[in-house]
């Protein structure tokens, strides 16, 4: 009754991982566009002198509560590993499973690969946030000024131009992270595929142990085949020396 009730456990806690790896991908997929589109947005209102400075506060709201989701999955995906590893440990000092060291690994795989994912995403997100704050800072800077003097000198003016040279940079390089991001996202999509293929293949090796067993001996069958063919060439070979050599 308790060996039945600890698969049990085991399944509801692969179960659990599953799902919230599926909703941490989908998360990271919005968070990242929400990166892309900031810089965007940021543009808008620094170009616009009506704009609302509520549309500004509800685009960083929406990064920090989004970033604070991410994070609460990703510790209730660590949490539910660090199960798992005990109940593996547990398991594994009675009756040690290879399939439950490599489910183990591939969860602990994944949820690193989303940590670092998500602190890569967030480190953009914020460094953008600071970049943009730098330029409304010295546009307001160069507004005030004007304001101020009642007009524009030469050195105001070349300084304008200058600010306008940055910006201008500033959207080639962003139209290069959107690329840059585009990509990442097709490479992400396939490697959700052949995460998918993988664990389909794993388990379908898990779930019938006899097609495990059968593929290793074809396997060992054709490898010594290769050996008695390369054999049997070696000896025509040194034949055929000798026969050339008489």
């Amino acid at each position: 009754m308790d060996s039945r009730n600890e698969k049990e456990m085991a399944h509801d806690l692969r179960k659990r991982a599953r799902q919230l790896e599926n909703e941490i991908d989908l998360k990271l997929v919005s968070f990242s566009k929400l990166g892309t589109n900031y810089s965007h947005h940021r543009d808008d209102i620094n170009n616009s002198d009506t704009s609302p400075l509520l549309s500004a506060s509800n685009s960083e709201h929406m990064f920090d509560t989004m970033a604070m989701e991410i994070e609460q999955l990703l510790a209730k995906l660590t949490e539910i590993n660090d199960k798992m590893s005990e109940y593996t440990n547990s398991i594994s000092m009675s009756s040690p499973s290879s399939a439950l060291l490599h489910t183990l690994q591939r969860h602990r795989d994944i949820l690193q690969d989303y940590n670092q994912e998500f602190q890569k995403t967030k480190a953009n997100i914020t460094a953008c946030r600071e970049r943009e704050e730098l330029l409304g800072s010295v546009r307001r800077d160069i507004d005030a000024y004007k304001s101020s003097s009642g007009g524009l000198n030469r050195r105001s003016e070349l300084y304008l131009k200058e600010n306008e040279h940055i910006r201008n940079a500033d959207r080639v390089a962003d139209e290069t992270i959107d690329v840059a991001l585009a990509t990442k996202e097709n490479l992400r999509e396939q490697r959700n595929t052949m995460k998918k293929i993988s664990t389909g293949m794993n388990n379908l090796a898990n779930r019938y142990p006899l097609m495990n067993s059968l593929i290793q001996r074809i396997n060992i069958r054709k490898r010594r085949d290769s050996l008695v063919i390369g054999g049997v060439i070696a000896v025509c070979l040194i034949l055929l020396l000798l026969y050339a050599f008489r």
